[in-house]
């Protein structure tokens, strides 16, 4: 085990330097004027040329990102003309929109990322578990086509028109819910998880389509294992064959697959934060990319790239835990 972990966090490892890379050199090298974005556009030349020199845009590429790694472990001091701003490890840079550290701002936004996607993480596996457990049990009859055809139209609608439809009905038509307006967990549990509920469902009947098909496949192959039929000749009851031992099976590939999804949500939320108006990450890459503004993306994209590549490490270890048949190697 501790072997394969070295292995991996190595590997991890690797893989972030080469994502920062690639990331770094695709903003930074392409044509245009990182000094006057951010000075921006009412700079003149002595401005801009100020700007340039503090930003250390005239040593060459390599010599930057140097600079740009050395920020991320030591921390990294910007000059403003009149002051000194020290920016903290893991330094990501200053905002060029307000000079604010990209570090804070990531900061502030993952509450809320979070709190999207383990609440829809609950809903769908609340749902998707138990329609595939359904459908598996009731194949072949009206049951199982029914749920087949919602699995069906959950994977092929977008979750916007989902989004939209949920907004519609229960806040404009019924007004059983408020339009979502992100409210911390810790100043009011109960609007927090009201704000969050429209969001939560949207994602989540999205979600829940892949994970009612994993089950109900996984759950029948299991069915018609050897120890499963040893077991109904025994006379133990289907209720406890299902429970105890079938159920247990399949789970595996769903508990990894949801550790990968979880950590694949922290960047690809950005359609739900921006129709839900919750200033999550995937907002706030939305509003950088639109800005031009080069740390934060950088920032937002090394964050979210690291999320997922630890997804994936804890996807095999649950793997692993759930599967005596899996063996890390």
């Amino acid at each position: 085990m501790i072997t394969y972990l070295l292995r991996r966090v190595l590997g991890a490892v690797l893989v972030l330097f080469v994502l920062s890379v690639v990331v770094y050199a695709l903003f930074y090298a392409v044509p245009g004027d990182p000094a006057k974005l951010a000075c921006g556009p009412r700079c003149n030349p002595e401005q801009i040329a100020q700007v340039r020199d503090q930003l250390q845009l005239e040593d060459p590429l390599y010599a930057r990102y140097w600079h740009f790694i050395q920020g991320l472990f030591t921390g990294h001091d910007y000059s403003t003309g009149t002051s000194v701003l020290h920016c903290n490890a893991p330094c990501f840079g200053l905002s060029y929109q307000n000079d604010q550290q990209v570090t804070e701002l990531i900061s502030q936004r993952i509450p809320v990322t979070a709190s999207l996607a383990f609440g829809a993480m609950v809903l769908w596996l609340i749902l998707g578990v138990g329609t595939g457990l359904v459908s598996a049990l009731r194949r072949g009859g009206i049951t199982e086509r029914v749920l087949t055809w919602f699995t069906l139209a959950g994977t092929a609608t977008p979750v916007f028109i989902i989004g939209l439809l949920l907004l519609m009905l229960f806040c404009a038509q019924l007004r059983w819910l408020p339009f979502p307006s992100y409210v911390a967990l810790t100043e009011n549990p109960e609007q927090w998880a009201w704000n969050m509920l429209l969001p939560w469902t949207a994602l989540a009947l999205i979600e829940s389509a892949k994970y009612a098909r994993l089950t109900r496949s996984s759950l029948l192959e299991t069915l018609a294992d050897d120890h499963i039929r040893t077991f109904r000749a025994y006379g133990v009851s289907e209720r406890a064959i299902v429970t105890r031992h079938a159920l247990r099976g399949a789970l595996p590939p769903v508990i990894a697959l949801t550790a990968m999804d979880l950590g694949t949500l922290f960047g690809s939320a950005m359609l739900t934060e921006t129709l839900f108006g919750l200033p999550g990450l995937g907002q706030l890459l939305v509003h950088a990319v639109r800005d031009i503004d080069l740390p934060v993306v950088i920032g937002v994209v090394l964050v979210t790239g690291a999320a997922v590549v630890v997804a994936n490490i804890v996807a095999d270890l649950l793997y692993a835990a759930t599967d005596r048949r899996v063996t890390l190697t």
